[in-house]
């Protein structure tokens, strides 16, 4: 996942909460949302892992990604793909495939959820240096993000069905828009001699290319909010520095309405460092983006199965998945 934390705030440790209502004094000033199902964005996630590592050019990755789409169209998104060629830091050449799948799409104003679906193809931050070359399964680094992303558009989506011109995204005029990045996770490994700070623009490569040409010419939106490593134990979300500097006030609704919801001890008002991610494309091209990226409690860092073997499906926690999508339905179901 692209550059490690620079600094991360000290933090107590604290057990996590199952807060699903909100408990704060002005928690009376939120709209409520629907329920977001956590059990289903945990069979999401797991269904992602069952095809194997995603990793670029591999089937594993094409099958996901046909899931991946055909999961959110069942749903009633409409879907575009973006297909294109790039080439990893060695000159490899790749094939991506950006999948944005979008809810009510000819509403004026468009709000963008993301999360990177590819999977790292080395273990360069494991253990043991013999699995350096380790594809990962890519359970919280990735799939996490697409679960979360697939179960928020189930819920929106049965509200569009079931409540009509009633129902929220009618109301108030939104598309919803899933952008699923491929490429964001094939960045030069930590064993290259040459890695060093400069290898930033090996990442993310397909927001890059999404940053260049639209999905849909013209496009743009009113903020956006970037999903990664949103389902492990030990999880918190700290205020991240670009999302500082480009979408203050969506960092502070955000956290905000996290800690109104019971979700304080996910939602930190603590800082980390610059992340280079996928929201930097986003924030560059004129959009302000959010990066809601967890970090372990315990250590100055990520998650510690980031990048690893660990990175699989017994360490994804059901109340993590549940804490961040229950928040970002809330956060759109209190926007104005």
């Amino acid at each position: 996942m692209k550059k490690m934390i620079y600094a991360i705030a000290a933090m107590a440790l604290v057990c996590c909460k199952n807060g699903q209502q909100a408990t704060s004094d002005d928690s009376s000033a939120l709209v409520d949302a629907p329920a977001f199902c956590e059990d289903s964005a945990y069979a999401y996630v797991a269904r992602q892992c069952e095809f194997g590592p995603r990793t670029m050019n591999s089937e594993a990755h094409d099958k996901c990604g046909d899931y991946i789409a055909s999961k959110f169209e069942s749903f009633g998104a409409k879907i575009y793909n973006q297909y294109a060629d790039s080439k990893l830091y060695n000159g490899t050449p790749i094939k991506m495939r950006n999948i944005v799948a979008s809810v009510n799409p000819d509403a004026d104003i468009h709000i963008i959820i993301s999360g990177h679906w590819d999977s790292r193809p080395w273990a360069d931050n494991d253990d043991d240096e013999a699995n350096y070359h380790t594809p990962i399964d890519g359970a919280n680094d990735g799939a996490s993000s697409i679960g979360v992303m697939l179960e928020m558009a189930r819920v929106l989506c049965a509200d569009l069905r079931e409540n009509g011109d009633s129902a929220m995204l009618r109301q108030k005029g939104f598309a919803i828009d899933f952008i699923c990045w491929d490429a964001e996770d094939c960045g030069m490994p930590h064993f290259e001699d040459s890695y060093d700070e400069s290898s930033a623009s090996t990442w993310c490569l397909g927001s890059q290319y999404w940053a260049g040409i639209r999905h849909v010419d013209n496009y743009t939106a009113r903020f956006g909010i970037n999903l990664d490593m949103v389902g492990s134990s030990n999880t918190m979300f700290l205020k991240e520095s670009y999302s500082l500097r480009y979408a203050p006030t969506y960092v502070d609704k955000i956290w905000n309405i996290g800690q109104k919801l019971g979700y304080d001890n996910y939602f930190s008002n603590n800082q980390m460092g610059a992340i280079t991610d996928d929201h930097v494309q986003v924030n560059l091209s004129g959009i302000p983006c959010v990066d809601v990226i967890g970090a372990d409690v315990n250590e100055d860092g990520f998650p510690r199965t980031w990048h690893t073997i660990n990175d699989n499906i017994d360490n994804i926690n059901k109340q993590t998945l549940k804490a961040v999508g229950q928040t970002m339905l809330t956060v759109l179901w209190n926007e104005k």
